[in-house]
């Protein structure tokens, strides 16, 4: 069988649009050996994107990924992708890379851990107060806590990287879970489409939780995206979301992700010293 190519992976629309069709070509796989490609370029932090489709589509097949290029196969050895695909692990000498994560969904203890020592203890990262950055660990926390409550996955994925050239830090969560908009519809017997659903949940106190105040826990963290002029990613279902300082961009995919993908994107190049103005308020908030 021919191998399956991923060409040019980044965070943009079309490249979830190629995962998303990875996704329904290898579900129905019934052959014992898979290969996939990475050709051109492959975003490492969307190790945790390509990590949970495999599991999801590919659970019975023996899957072997390989490139042309030996650089995209470094990275993913540095940051312990491939560890899972056969292939040694890699030191990674220039501290770039924030390690592939697996975990249970009742191992959130190990989650938090994971975040303050590998995402926010980057020296790059803009310079904040120690109470903002417990905050942001708390906000990015709750994506998780969510997925884990609502979402009925297994198992959430998780990886990052520092792009020095390009000033940015990505940082992604997956879950393999029944997404924003089955769970919304499900809730409120409503027929809302993904990006209506995704908006919704993304509005502070918004949530699916009876009987108790909730939400998916981003105020503060979206606060930080648009004065830092980050961005903020969700695909879920058949939708697209990005928010940034300047505006909202939406897209429609051909048929669904099996799960959500939240990814985060920090500018690195901002020289700004962060207290944020809700700062005093955030114990209300928390």
């Amino acid at each position: 069988m021919e191998p399956f190519i991923l060409d040019k992976i980044n965070t943009e629309p079309h490249s979830y649009q190629q995962l998303i069709t990875l996704y329904d070509n290898i579900k129905t796989c019934i052959i014992e050996d898979i290969t996939i490609i990475l050709k051109n370029w492959f975003a490492a932090n969307l190790s945790a994107a390509l990590g949970g489709i495999i599991d999801e589509a590919a659970s019975i097949n023996n899957i072997e990924i390989s490139s042309p290029d030996k650089k995209i196969l470094s990275v993913l050895q540095k940051n312990g992708f491939l560890a899972h695909y056969g292939h040694t692990k890699k030191y990674d000498s220039y501290n770039t890379t924030i390690s592939y994560l697996k975990l249970k969904s009742q191992e959130s203890r190990y989650f938090h851990e994971y975040v303050m020592t590998e995402l926010l203890t980057q020296q790059e990262l803009p310079e904040m107060t120690p109470q903002l950055k417990k905050k942001i660990a708390e906000s990015i926390y709750e994506i998780f806590v969510n997925a884990q409550i609502h979402s009925g996955t297994d198992y959430i994925y998780t990886c990052g990287q520092f792009f020095p050239q390009k000033h940015r830090i990505e940082f992604t969560i997956v879950d393999r879970g029944i997404g924003f908009k089955n769970k919304v519809n499900q809730r409120f017997g409503r027929i809302y489409s993904s990006i209506k659903t995704i908006k919704w949940a993304i509005q502070d106190g918004n949530s699916t939780k009876i009987g108790i105040p909730g939400g998916i826990g981003l105020a503060i963290l979206i606060e930080f995206i648009k004065i830092n002029k980050g961005k903020l990613q969700i695909i879920s279902d058949d939708g697209f979301y990005q928010l940034s300082a300047e505006e909202e961009e939406t897209y429609i995919f051909d048929s669904p992700f099996p799960g959500t993908i939240i990814n985060m994107q920090f500018r690195t190049d901002d020289s700004n010293s962060y207290q944020l103005a809700s700062e005093a308020n955030l114990n209300d908030i928390f």
